[in-house]
C-alpha cells in the first residue's frame, strides 16, 4: 500500500485537517490535543465511538468529555455494566435484562428469585466500588450473532437471546469489563476508574419489555455524574422533589384523591383543590373571552363513526376505550375535543370575514393509560384540557402563531413560570396528509419561532398523525421540565371533515385549523403547580386564603362577623374557634400552608379590629379588615400581563 493509501484526512473540530496513519484508534489520534486526559469517547462523523475506534476513511473527529451530554450519557451506561457484574457476583443465579442510560441516571432490570432489599443495594454499591476501583478496561468484542448466542445460552441469560434472536446483523458487538461480558452496542468509557461519583437510587418492578403478560422484573435505579459534588447536588434536589411530591402534598392538605372504587387515573377534586381550579379556570377564561375566543362546551361521548372519520380509530385506538352500547350504535368517550368544533364551526356557512374565529373549551377528556404508567395527576385517564381550535386562511396562519407564542409563553409568566423548552416536533412514521401540507405547515410553526427570537429544539417524527406541533415544557423551581403547553397545524382534520369558508372570490376555500392548550391538562398542570410552590400557593391562587382564629371563647362572636364579612368580600377564608391553644390554632394553620391566620381576641374586638399573622410568623400591625384588604390588593387580584418581551430559557 503506497504512502497515500495509508492515510487518512482527519478534520478536528477547530476546523485544521491533518493526514493520519489509516487503521490506527482515535485515541492516538486525540493523544496529543490538549487535556486527552479528559477524554471518554469521540464522535465520528457525528456518530458515538469508543476511543480504541480504529479510523478506516477520511472522518471529522470530535473528542467527547464528561462535560459534554453525550459523555454523562455514556458514563451512565458504563455505570450500569458495573452494576450488572456486582449483581452477578453478588447474586449466583440471576438473570440480567437490559441496562440503558436515562434522563437522570441508569436502570438495570434483573429476575431473581428473592426480592432484592435496601440493603442488598448497600452491598451491590460496595461491590461496585471495588470493580471500580480495580480500572479494568472496557474492551469491545465482535463475533458472529450465532456464536453470541451460544455464549448467553450457555451462561443461561435467555432475556439476551431473545435480543439476539430478533437482531438481524450477522456480526455483534459485546463489552468486557473484568471477566464480565454483555450484550452492547456501545460506547463505553476506557475503563471502570473514570467512574467517580456513583449512588444506587431505588428498586421497582418492571414488566420485561413493558408488556404486562410477561415476566415481571426487578429493576435497581443509579445514577452516576463527573463529581462528587454534582452528585450531592443532585440527590438533594431528589430529596427537595420528595418533600415537593404533588401526591404526598395533595393528600396532606386535602386537595384531591384518587379512590381505587371509582377508578385509577380519575380524579376527586377536594373544596380546596377546587378552590385553586376555580381561579385557574376563572383567570383562563378572562384572558381568553378578553383575546376574542368564544367558549364552547360538548359532549364526553360520540357515535364511533365521528372517530373514524376524524382518524382517532385509525391512529390512536390503543389510547381509546372500549365502545359502549347506545341503542344498537356503538358510541366512544372523547379523548378529543377536535370534532366536536369542527361540527360548531360547520353548522353554518362562514366568510373569510369571520376568520380567524377562535373557539375554546375547558373539556374534559379520557384516554387509556396502562395502570402501570399512572401517577397521581400527571398521569391520568380522565382530564380537562384548556382547549381552544382556531380556524384561520393561510395568509392569517404566520401572525396567528406569533400571537399564540406570546399568549402562552405571557400565560405560563403569571403563574410563576418563565423558563422554558421548545421543541418543534416534525411529522411522524404513521401520519395522514401529504408531504407538501406538512412541510408547509412545518415551515410556518419554525417562522413564528424565529420571528420571535425563540430558541427551540427539532424532535424529529414527534408530531401528532395529522400534523407538526410546538410543544412546551416548563422549568419549575428545581430545574425540572414539564410537558404543558402544545400548537399544533392542522391542514388534515379541515379536509376531512369539508371545513371550509367562503373567500373574496365566492368560492368555497379549505379552512386551516390550530389545536392549541396553554396549560395541557388542569390536572397535569395543577401537579405541576403543587411540585413547583411546594404548596405554597400565591396569595391570589391559595385554596385558603385567610383563617380567622378566636383566641377565647368569647371571642367567637366578634370572629364570626370578621369571617363574614371577609367572606362578603370575596376572599376564600374558613375560621378555626375550637378551644384548642392560641399556639396550636397558629402552628396548625401554618401547616396547612394558609397564607394569613386572622387572629381575633379581647383587644382586637374592643378596637373593632384585626391581627394578621402571615404563615412564616410575619405579624401586621391591628388594623381594620378593609385597611388589611387594601393593602394585600396587588396580592389578591388575578394577575394583569406586564409590558416587555417574554424570553424563554436557553
Amino acid at each position: 500500500m503506497s504512502g497515500a493509501e495509508n492515510t487518512v484526512k482527519i478534520k478536528s473540530a477547530d476546523g485544521s485537517v491533518r493526514d493520519f496513519t489509516r487503521g490506527k484508534s482515535a485515541r492516538e489520534f486525540i493523544a496529543e490535543m490538549p487535556d486527552s486526559k479528559n477524554f471518554v469517547a469521540v464522535l465520528v462523523n457525528g456518530k458515538l465511538a469508543d476511543l480504541n475506534t480504529p479510523i478506516a476513511e477520511d472522518s471529522e473527529l470530535r473528542p467527547v468529555t464528561l462535560t459534554d451530554q453525550e459523555g454523562i450519557d455514556i458514563l451512565r451506561h458504563s455505570t450500569s455494566h458495573v452494576m450488572a457484574q456486582a449483581v452477578r457476583e453478588l447474586f449466583p443465579g440471576v438473570k440480567i435484562a437490559i441496562g440503558p442510560s436515562i434522563e437522570d441516571g441508569f436502570y438495570y432490570d434483573f429476575e431473581y428469585g428473592k426480592s432484592f432489599t435496601p440493603e442488598d443495594l448497600l452491598a451491590i454499591e460496595k461491590r461496585m466500588a471495588e470493580i471500580i476501583r480495580s480500572d479494568a478496561p472496557f474492551t469491545r468484542l465482535e463475533c458472529p450473532r450465532d456464536e453470541a448466542i451460544r455464549l448467553f445460552t450457555e451462561q443461561g441469560e435467555g432475556y439476551k437471546v431473545e435480543i439476539l434472536n430478533e437482531i438481524p446483523d450477522p456480526k455483534i458487538s459485546l463489552y468486557r469489563s473484568g471477566e464480565f461480558v454483555d450484550l452492547c452496542r456501545g460506547p463505553h468509557l476506557p475503563s471502570t476508574g473514570v467512574i467517580k461519583a456513583f449512588k444506587l437510587t431505588g428498586l421497582a418492578g418492571a414488566y420485561w419489555r413493558g408488556d404486562e403478560h410477561r415476566q415481571m422484573l426487578q429493576r435497581i435505579y443509579g445514577t452516576a455524574f463527573p463529581t462528587r459534588e454534582e452528585l450531592d447536588e443532585y440527590l438533594h434536589l431528589v430529596e427537595e422533589a420528595k418533600l415537593r411530591d404533588h401526591r404526598k402534598l395533595g393528600k396532606e392538605l386535602g386537595l384531591y384523591s384518587i379512590e381505587d372504587d371509582i377508578g385509577p387515573g380519575l380524579v376527586l377534586w377536594h373544596p380546596k383543590g377546587a378552590a385553586v381550579r376555580m381561579v385557574i379556570e376563572d383567570f383562563w377564561r378572562k384572558e381568553h373571552i378578553k383575546r376574542g375566543y368564544q367558549i364552547l362546551f360538548t359532549p364526553h361521548v360520540a357515535r364511533q363513526k365521528l372517530w373514524e372519520k376524524s382518524g382517532h380509530t385509525g391512529f390512536y385506538r390503543e389510547n381509546m376505550f372500549s365502545p359502549m352500547d347506545v341503542e344498537g350504535m356503538p358510541y366512544l368517550v372523547k379523548p378529543m375535543n377536535c370534532p366536536f368544533h369542527i361540527y360548531v364551526y360547520k353548522n353554518q356557512i362562514r366568510s373569510y370575514r369571520d376568520l380567524p374565529l377562535r373557539y375554546a373549551e375547558l373539556g374534559t377528556v379520557y384516554r387509556y393509560e396502562r395502570s402501570g404508567v399512572l401517577h397521581g395527576l400527571l398521569r391520568v385517564r380522565g382530564f380537562t384540557q384548556d382547549d381552544a381550535h382556531i380556524f384561520l386562511t393561510e395568509e392569517q396562519l404566520g401572525p396567528e402563531i406569533e400571537t399564540l407564542m406570546d399568549f402562552t409563553v405571557g400565560m405560563l409568566n403569571q403563574f410563576g413560570f418563565s423558563d422554558f423548552e421548545i421543541f418543534l416536533s416534525t411529522r411522524p412514521e404513521k401520519s395522514v396528509g401529504s408531504a407538501e401540507a406538512w412541510e408547509k405547515a412545518t415551515n410556518y410553526l419554525i417562522s413564528g419561532l424565529q420571528k420571535m427570537g425563540l430558541k427551540y429544539t427539532v424532535d424529529p417524527g414527534a408530531g401528532v398523525f395529522y400534523g407538526p406541533k410546538i410543544d412546551i415544557k416548563i422549568r419549575d423551581s428545581l430545574k425540572r421540565t414539564w410537558q404543558c403547553s402544545t400548537l399544533q397545524v392542522d391542514f388534515n382534520l379541515p379536509e376531512r371533515f369539508g371545513v371550509e369558508y367562503i373567500s373574496e372570490d365566492g368560492k368555497a376555500h379549505q379552512a386551516i385549523m390550530i389545536h392549541r392548550a396553554l396549560m395541557g391538562s388542569l390536572e397535569r398542570f395543577f401537579g405541576c403547580l403543587i411540585e413547583h410552590y411546594k404548596g405554597d400557593f400565591p396569595l391570589w391562587m391559595a385554596p385558603v386564603q385567610m383563617r380567622v382564629i378566636a383566641i377565647n371563647e368569647r371571642n367567637v362572636a366578634y370572629a364570626q362577623r370578621v369571617w363574614e364579612e371577609l367572606l362578603g368580600r370575596g376572599i376564600r377564608v374558613d375560621h378555626d374557634f375550637s378551644r384548642e391553644k392560641l399556639s396550636y390554632k397558629i402552628r396548625k394553620a401554618e401547616l396547612e400552608k394558609i397564607s394569613y391566620s386572622i387572629i381575633v381576641g379581647d383587644k382586637e374586638e374592643k378596637a373593632g379590629e384585626i391581627a394578621p399573622r402571615g404563615r412564616r410568623g410575619e405579624l401586621g400591625k391591628a388594623m381594620k379588615v378593609s385597611e388589611f384588604l387594601e393593602g394585600l390588593a396587588p396580592e389578591l387580584s388575578l394577575p394583569q400581563k406586564k409590558g416587555g418581551v417574554y424570553q424563554t430559557g436557553s
